[in-house]
């Protein structure tokens, strides 16, 4: 995945401003470029809740959007506020459910430390968990 500054800093601060609940969202993605950031409801928010989970209005809207920019949903982006920007085994169980979104690249941004940590990954079917390269373009 190749992703803009511009896009990148419009998830870490969808990630910092959602703090300390996790935030969740979708990257329009084009020839493994990004071209859109939709930032999605996460219906699990509130005090003591960890995770995330796409839900609302906002998925439909974001799916048609990604769709009528020419693009694929390829990307669910997500924060980590309590720990690593590494998939939990929540994350990793829903990466492996081929019935929601099959294929997907994973990415986090952990909001932990003192600045923003941004990590991505794939996930297979078996739950194997791969780093892939983000590639930031100025």
């Amino acid at each position: 995945m190749r992703i803009s500054r511009a896009h990148l800093d419009q998830v870490i601060a969808h990630a910092v401003r959602d703090a300390p609940d996790e935030c969740c969202g979708l990257l329009a993605v084009r020839d493994g470029d990004v071209v859109g950031v939709h930032e999605l409801e996460n219906v699990l928010n509130g005090p003591k809740v960890f995770g995330f989970e796409l839900g609302g209005s906002s998925y439909p809207r974001a799916m048609m959007a990604i769709d009528d920019e020419d693009a694929e949903a390829s990307v669910l982006y997500h924060s980590h506020t309590r720990s690593a920007p590494y998939p939990s085994q929540t994350d990793i169980n829903f990466g492996r459910d081929r019935n929601r979104l099959p294929g997907v690249e994973w990415l986090i941004v952990g909001t932990k430390g003192a600045e923003p940590e941004v990590r991505s990954y794939l996930i297979d079917a078996d739950g194997e968990v791969t780093e892939v390269p983000v590639t930031v373009l100025d």
